[in-house]
């Protein structure tokens, strides 16, 4: 699959997801996922089973202890490189400070970039990617397994 048809396949999955409620480690569309939990739908949807099991984690954003969630990614994700496109994973930190516990998937809409995510009292939406949610992005990474890219390691 070139980066193109993968970055595709993923908006148009993640796209299929909005609506979906928030339910904390949840990941199954049309009845409930956090924002992991979408993250992981979309790849099953486009690689096929999840390579291993999660450990269990807080349902919180505010918490400043490690950066599981980001160094998780690191082993499991290929990073992003060059220019941000629809498809990338955004990892965000809502509050400095604070570990970055917010996951996305970019989406472009016409008046520019936007994200897919679930959060609490809102499930699945796309939302624009601009200002403070812009700011907030600490890293990015495409939904390739490591091992594609040469590197090693396994998925999500």
């Amino acid at each position: 699959m070139t980066d193109t048809q993968l970055a595709e396949a993923v908006v148009a999955e993640a796209r299929a997801w909005i609506g979906t409620p928030f339910r904390h480690r949840a990941s199954v569309r049309g009845a409930g996922c956090d924002c992991l939990g979408l993250v992981r739908g979309v790849w099953r949807a486009v690689h096929g089973a999840e390579p291993a099991a999660l450990p269990l984690y807080p349902q919180g954003w505010d918490s400043a202890e490690g950066e599981a969630l980001l160094l998780g990614l690191q082993t499991a994700l290929a990073p992003a490189s060059g220019a941000a496109q629809a498809g990338d994973v955004l990892l965000f930190r809502l509050q400095r400070g604070m570990a970055a516990r917010h996951l996305g998937l970019r989406s472009d809409r016409p008046g520019g970039p936007h994200f897919i995510h679930a959060f609490i009292g809102h499930g699945v939406v796309e939302s624009p990617l601009g200002g403070v949610w812009a700011r907030r992005i600490v890293a990015r990474f495409r939904l390739r397994p490591v091992m594609a890219t040469g590197t090693g390691g396994t998925g999500v």
